[in-house]
């Protein structure tokens, strides 16, 4: 049985599912070769406009396989960090995904699992979903998923969840901005699919550049961001793309991205 599903529709929309359900979606080094070679295939796949990420069963992820926790525990310092620097990489390529990405959370997202959620754009979660940043509870601290934690939610809130590893739910995941927007169960695939239907109105190359000037104001030179800011406009000013756009808007018609 595949361990990640693959699936591209003809909108172009992906959609990557962690199929472990009997292991509750956790993940170890085959799992995480698997998906960070999908999604660099997929970042690099021509017409692709977003990516779905959801668990099979009735957990979304949670987290670390405990087999490989075991093989971990033995391993070597080159070792040991070659495996850590792996583990880092797939949440570097989900959260640098060029393209839209939503976590469509339906249960437990636990350690490494709520990592992946806080590295995807949009984040929809069933109410009974639950998180956990467990780690300190085993010894452990959640080094490589804590840059995209901090983002999503803040040091404060950090330090909070991250120090006492107790668990929380999804409406309180939702006030701290980990998660979007809660559905029903039943709902969340509806969900997921409006918000999909948003993203497919935008412009594909417009909102690749929209990401990437977010993680440039998240982390470039507050002095320097006004000169680049306005060049950045300024080239896609000049782009076809929102020249077909702006025309588009103008003639209230649909661009070319909307059509077909």
């Amino acid at each position: 049985m595949n361990a990640v599903l693959q699936h591209v529709d003809d909108r172009g929309v992906a959609s990557l599912i962690l199929n472990r359900p009997a292991l509750r979606n956790a993940f170890d080094e085959t799992v995480i070769a698997d998906l960070t070679a999908r999604l660099e295939t997929l970042a690099g796949m021509p017409g692709l406009r977003a990516l779905v990420l959801s668990g099979n069963g009735s957990c979304f992820s949670a987290g670390a396989d405990l087999d490989w926790m075991r093989r971990t525990a033995a391993y070597g310092a080159a070792e040991n960090l070659a495996d850590a620097e792996r583990l880092a990489a797939l949440m570097r390529a989900l959260d640098r995904f060029p393209r839209p990405t939503i976590a469509r959370v339906q249960g437990p997202a636990y350690g490494g699992g709520v990592g992946l959620v806080a590295c995807c754009d949009i984040v929809v979660a069933a109410p009974e979903a639950r998180f956990c940043l467990s780690e300190v509870r085993l010894g452990l601290i959640p080094a490589v998923i804590a840059p995209y934690l901090v983002r999503a939610i803040g040091a404060r809130h950090a330090r909070r969840h991250v120090l006492t590893g107790a668990p929380f739910s999804a409406a309180h995941a939702l006030s701290l901005g980990l998660v979007h927007e809660l559905a029903e169960a039943d709902a969340l695939d509806e969900a997921v699919a409006r918000i999909v239907a948003d993203l497919l109105d935008g412009a594909p190359d417009a909102q690749r550049e929209a990401k990437a000037l977010i993680a440039l104001c998240e982390a470039g030179d507050h002095e320097a961001l006004p000169a680049e800011t306005a060049r950045r406009i300024a080239e896609r000013r000049a782009t076809g793309e929102a020249r077909d756009g702006i025309r588009a808007f103008l003639s209230r018609t649909a661009p070319p991205w909307r059509q077909g």
